[in-house]
């Protein structure tokens, strides 16, 4: 097998850590929906949600390619990052955008795990990925933003304590351009949870800890809105090319497990008196899902070249996630084939894989929305929503 020979010594230092927390420890989440607090405690403990802040407010001050080392050692190592990795990809908003005075107050104890900024609130049960047509509201009033709406698809509400949201400031009607009168905050869970802000779990085929919230004339201090007001929706989207780089890091980690599971499968599952995998029918899709999973690879790869080296890399960014998305779901697909029924088993982890594997047809953008970009702003054809 080929692996990613970058930051070798994370990924060395990641998959030891992971080993740590076994097979069972991750089906004892999965079964009983629980948040795996220790092991992202192990992972704060040891420095690795700070990889991307900077080493002046306690962080490790690293690249992105880091980052996505980690998540995707995380994934290929059988567990799942989904519980922590928003702390990387919202990241990039505060760093960008926040205010000195806000980096100083959040960022040193985001670093030691003292405080978590896990969720990120967005969505809409009335507008999904038209983030311009939300509504919650947050208005000025006495020196502080009074909020009221819903979210919806906020993963990790309950297990964080603070939360990015992007609410709407100015009404849409009195806007110029719809990109406007939208404004970031960071929210302090803590001093308004059960008050003002009500979370509701919302059970899911994965476990993804994923909450609606309600907001009910929550305040929210002037000193935390980021940036300027009115902004916030082009503050987002700085952060949306991140998003993409990890989550298909995410994506790789999983099809490389897929492909290991399988491969070691079919040496040593016997039928007929011969291992399975000296079947073509067997050996052909595994060897698929692995050229279909390095050439999605090397996509990522040029992502992450482009990103830090400042430049856009819009396009690569989403064709990224597209293509690794697609290549871990094939890699799935062809892993519970192998498998047989053995795969629907809970002990082999592959089911518990598998339905991971898929949220990222749909999350955090879906796979048709990649191809209306890529439709519209890269080959020039008109737009078509």
């Amino acid at each position: 097998m080929n692996y990613e020979l970058d930051h070798m010594e994370v990924r060395e230092a990641i998959t030891k850590l992971c080993a740590n927390f076994s097979n069972e420890y991750w089906q004892d989440c999965d079964r009983n929906r629980k948040y795996p607090t220790e092991f992202v405690s192990e992972l704060s403990r040891q420095g690795y949600l700070a990889t991307l802040i900077p080493e002046e407010y306690g962080g490790l001050g690293l690249s992105i390619s880091v980052g996505a080392a980690i998540l995707e050692e995380i994934h290929r190592s059988g567990g799942n990052a989904s519980a922590c990795h928003a702390q990387m990809y919202t990241m990039g908003t505060l760093l960008r955008h926040g205010s000195v005075e806000q980096k100083r107050k959040f960022l040193p104890k985001i670093s030691t795990g003292e405080l978590r900024l896990q969720a990120f609130g967005v969505t809409e049960p009335n507008s999904g990925t038209d983030t311009l047509a939300l509504t919650t509201s947050a208005r000025l009033e006495n020196g502080h933003y009074i909020v009221n709406g819903q979210k919806i698809w906020t993963s990790r509400a309950e297990h964080s304590d603070l939360l990015m949201l992007l609410a709407r400031t100015t009404p849409k009607e009195e806007v110029k351009y719809k990109t406007e009168g939208l404004s970031v905050f960071i929210v302090d869970m803590r001093t308004v949870l059960n008050k003002s802000l009500n979370i509701k779990n919302i059970p899911t085929m994965m476990n993804h800890s994923t909450t609606e919230l309600f907001f009910d004339n929550m305040p929210v201090p002037v000193e935390n809105l980021i940036g300027l007001e009115g902004k916030g929706f082009k503050y987002i989207l700085s952060g949306m090319n991140a998003e993409r780089i990890l989550i298909a890091s995410e994506c790789i980690g999983d099809a490389k497990w897929f492909i290991e599971k399988s491969a070691r499968y079919a040496c040593d599952r016997e039928v007929f008196g011969r291992a399975i995998g000296m079947n073509q029918g067997i050996q052909f899709p595994i060897a698929k899902a692995y050229a279909q999973m390095r050439a999605a690879e090397l996509t990522l790869k040029q992502a992450i070249n482009l990103y830090e080296r400042e430049q856009n890399p819009g396009e690569e960014a989403n064709l990224a996630k597209l293509l690794c998305a697609e290549a871990s779901w094939a890699a799935a697909e062809t892993c519970i084939q192998t498998f047989g029924g053995f795969g629907f088993a809970e002990e082999y982890d592959v089911e518990r894989k598998y339905r991971e594997a898929r949220l990222y047809q749909v999350a955090p953008i879906s796979t048709n929305l990649i191809l209306s970009y890529l439709s519209e702003h890269v080959l020039g054809m008109p737009r078509s929503y």
